[in-house]
């Protein structure tokens, strides 16, 4: 099978399986989710920045142990209740912790302690998990990276790093020291130190073989280390007994096609790349003879996939771009990173689960992981799992059911989501993600992303047209889904064009349809970067007939935070469209916005206003409208995620209210009464951190209501897309 048949035929599997799961197959889903700012010490800034990298689990499987560089600690979770994940403190390190392993009750822990680049040092701590103390530490020579124990835990290695200065000859290499290969004795958990032999890998690597770059290391049963030399393009066997190399070979180079080349705020999988460098981050052993390796890239290449070797270097599978076509149909694909290197899968785990070999693919930019199942001969995709932001590390607790990851990014200083360690568990029934996926078109995805207005499909049950916002600035889309679907499905794509080419400048945020099929699209204005706050009437293909500027009056106290979502309310020339002001104007009193109305045959504008709620930090706005009866529903929001989200409500407000004056004077105020709070759905949805935009709703066209989130086009997000029909009936 070709590389390009393979990908489309893993596109279609994927699909498939999202669409129709079978309830008696196990499946992935996530149980938990844990900030692990909870784990900050008393004496730092509750906003200090934490990362959670490369994480492992004791051996009974009821305790997380996470390396955390930015707070110089390792950290601790207690998992006794997997559901309920407890916070275990956290243990300063005095260095930068760069992984950490775990056996017979203490914890392995490699530090890097370098004065700089060209002066790498560090050392191996071992602490006690039941005290959290440092017992012992033994010198490594050099700056060390990732950390690995054998089966039975006799044995460990590191890899020596001594990573490059990327500010030094623009990040070229050679630059010395070069780096090594530790491997060390271990038993009961600790260490002799004087066991310590160092492994040469010099004159190895067709790159730059003098400098040789160690970056992650995993054994096999035979006590045999697989070494990643990334920046080298090289993987190197050793064989842990004797501490000598037995073989290596280069990772070779990967011609991708079907893939999105150009950084262009379009989401096109056509492109091709040739001779792409796999420079291979994570490996893993699928058994004594393969091992697969995730293709991140960090020098001159960065192959998008994974690929699986055996230990003599033969070519056994290929991924090319199949895992980030998969991944683009869940809407997580970063198009920021199309011009670089597409998802970054970086991090792998490998594990059995019952009579099921799997292993973990965690791409760092799409915030997705990919669970293969290995088969012995071609992988097969079974799920994608939403994580936090950047997943780094992932640990398989076969034992319990369980696997879970450490995310790295933390965004609480930016008001947005903090660094987590996502817990996920094993078991009979139904995928609860994703929510929504896209079909193909021409033979390629349907690239979504920051979906953030809904609209009824006149006519069809089930179906509605959602759009995209700026995220995707050079190809404004309109969306068909079938909500009738589970998950739901994105069947169509519809360009926004001004003068037959992909109209620019346009933030659309809400879509409303006239009576005629055409569309009327709210785009949110930013002035100092040339994008007007407008109205925009679109025909059944996608032209627009019509722009609508904002008059004078409106314009002339705008803010960048605009138009929100539109709807119609009333027939013929009495039709007039509604839209919602996201935030105060300057000509708003605080805490009230703007509902404002524009009839297009009148061409008359007017405007009530809107009494927001108040919160205690952050701030509060309106992210839609949507008409049905005798009520127009608006989403009212705080810009909070997690734990400190406080509003995400629904309210409704009588048709009968919306008597607009002339904009310049005094407005009416309008009451709203709560319809419905979605909190709750927000947590309990996948069991992650509450996101912070609900920006769609609507009702179908036979009256059922549904909601979406906007993932921000995966850009300081999670990249999670929830979309779910509304109970109203419901209280929370």
């Amino acid at each position: 099978m070709t590389i390009s048949s393979r990908q489309a035929a893993l596109a279609a599997v994927l699909l498939v399986s999202v669409a129709f799961p079978a309830a008696a197959e196990p499946v992935f889903n996530r149980i938990a989710s844990f900030p692990v700012a909870q784990n900050l010490p008393d004496d730092k800034d509750k906003l200090s920045p934490t990362s959670a990298e490369i994480i492992t689990a004791t051996d009974d499987g009821n305790t997380l142990i996470y390396s955390d560089s930015p707070l110089r600690a390792i950290g601790f979770i207690d998992i006794s209740d997997a559901k309920a994940p407890k916070s275990g403190g956290a243990l300063m390190m005095d260095g930068e912790p760069t992984s950490v392993t775990s056996s017979a009750g203490k914890a392995l822990v490699a530090v890097n302690t370098s004065e700089s680049k060209a002066k790498p040092s560090g050392r191996l701590a071992i602490v006690d998990v039941a005290t959290k103390k440092i017992e012992n530490s033994c010198d490594l020579g050099g700056q060390p990276d990732s950390i690995a124990l054998n089966k039975d835990k006799t044995i460990g290695t590191i890899a020596i790093e001594n990573e490059r200065d990327e500010d030094v000859n623009d990040g070229k290499i050679p630059q010395m020291p070069a780096g090594d290969l530790v491997v060390f004795q271990v038993k009961n958990g600790t260490v002799d130190c004087s066991s310590i032999k160092h492994v040469t890998l010099t004159g190895l690597a067709g790159v730059a073989p003098e400098d040789p770059e160690p970056e992650f290391v995993a054994f096999n049963g035979l006590n045999e280390i697989a070494l990643t030399l990334q920046e080298n393009n090289e993987i190197v066997i050793i064989d842990a007994n004797t501490a000598e190399v037995k073989t290596h070979f280069s990772a070779g180079s990967v011609d991708l096609t079907e893939i999105d080349t150009k950084r262009d705020g379009a989401l096109k999988f056509t492109g091709e790349s040739k001779g792409v460098l796999r420079e291979p981050d994570a490996v893993k052993w699928l058994d004594d003879n393969r091992l697969v390796v995730a293709n991140e890239g960090d020098y001159q290449g960065g192959s998008r996939g994974f690929t699986i070797f055996d230990k003599t270097g033969k070519l056994l599978y290929e991924s090319g771009a199949s895992f980030e076509r998969a991944v683009a149909h869940l809407g997580h694909y970063p198009e920021s990173r199309s011009g670089s290197k597409g998802v970054e899968p970086e991090g792998l785990e490998a594990a059995k689960f019952g009579d099921d070999q799997y292993f973990f693919l965690l791409a760092e930019r799409a915030s997705v992981v990919g669970v293969y199942k290995d088969t012995g001969a071609d992988p097969e995709l079974i799920q994608l799992l939403p994580s936090g932001i950047s997943p780094e590390g992932g640990v398989a607790i076969p034992q319990r059911n369980l696997f879970a990851t450490a995310n790295e990014l933390d965004l609480g200083k930016d008001g947005g989501a903090r660094s987590h360690v996502m817990i996920y568990e094993r078991s009979e029934g139904e995928k609860a993600y994703p929510k929504i996926v896209s079909a193909d078109k021409d033979g390629n995805p349907i690239g979504f992303a920051a979906l953030s207005g809904l609209a009824a499909v006149p006519g069809k049950p089930g179906m509605l047209y959602a759009v995209s916002d700026s995220v995707l600035g050079s190809q404004p889309t309109i969306y068909t889904i079938d909500a009738s679907k589970k998950p739901a499905v994105i069947t169509d794509a519809l360009v926004v064009k001004r003068d037959g080419a992909p109209a620019q400048k346009l933030d659309i945020e809400g879509i409303a349809v006239a009576a005629d099929g055409s569309f009327w699209l709210a785009s949110e204005g930013y002035s100092e970067r040339l994008v007007p706050h407008a109205l925009y009437n679109v025909n059944a293909k996608g032209d627009i007939k019509a722009e609508i500027a904002l008059p004078k009056e409106l314009a002339a106290n705008e803010i960048r935070f605009g138009f929100e979502g539109v709807t119609i309310i009333g027939t013929g020339d009495d039709a007039t469209l509604w839209m919602a002001v996201q935030r105060e104007w300057g000509d708003d009193q605080k805490g009230f916005v703007k509902l404002v109305s524009y009839n297009p045959k009148k061409k008359e504008w007017g405007a009530v206003r809107y009494p927001l709620d108040k919160t205690e930090s952050g701030w509060v706005g309106l992210s839609e409208i949507s008409a049905q009866g005798d009520s127009v529903y608006i989403i009212e929001r705080d810009n909070l995620v997690g734990d400190a989200a406080k509003l995400k409500k629904l309210y409704k407000v009588a048709i009968s209210e919306l008597k607009p004056a002339k904009l310049g004077g005094e407005l009416p105020v309008v009451k709203k009464t709560e319809a419905h709070d979605f909190l709750g759905e927000l947590k309990s949805a996948t069991n992650g951190y509450v996101l912070d935009k609900l920006e769609g709703f609507t009702f179908d066209a036979s009256g059922k209501p549904y909601a979406v989130t906007d993932n921000d086009g995966v850009s300081d997000s999670s990249g999670e897309t929830l979309f779910f029909p509304v109970d109203l009936s419901a209280t929370n």
